[in-house]
């Protein structure tokens, strides 16, 4: 929805590897005749996030300079 498109086979592996690694958590909501798994940061995910975030504006900031 916000311009980014992620396929399928690129999107569901990801999130296993991420809350393999602790950085997610998930949750099945089997109170509908289809299954759902639902997905949220657990706290390490946050820390993760917020220290990547931070290096990302970092990397525009310089790359702003550079341009």
């Amino acid at each position: 929805d916000q311009g980014m498109e992620i396929d399928q086979s690129t999107l569901y592996p990801l999130l296993r590897r991420l809350e393999k690694q602790g950085l997610l958590a998930s949750e099945w909501d089997v109170s509908e005749a289809r299954p759902r798994k639902y997905y949220q940061l657990s706290a390490d995910g946050r820390k993760v996030l917020a220290t990547l975030t931070g290096d990302w504006f970092e990397t525009v900031d310089v790359m702003r300079k550079l341009l």
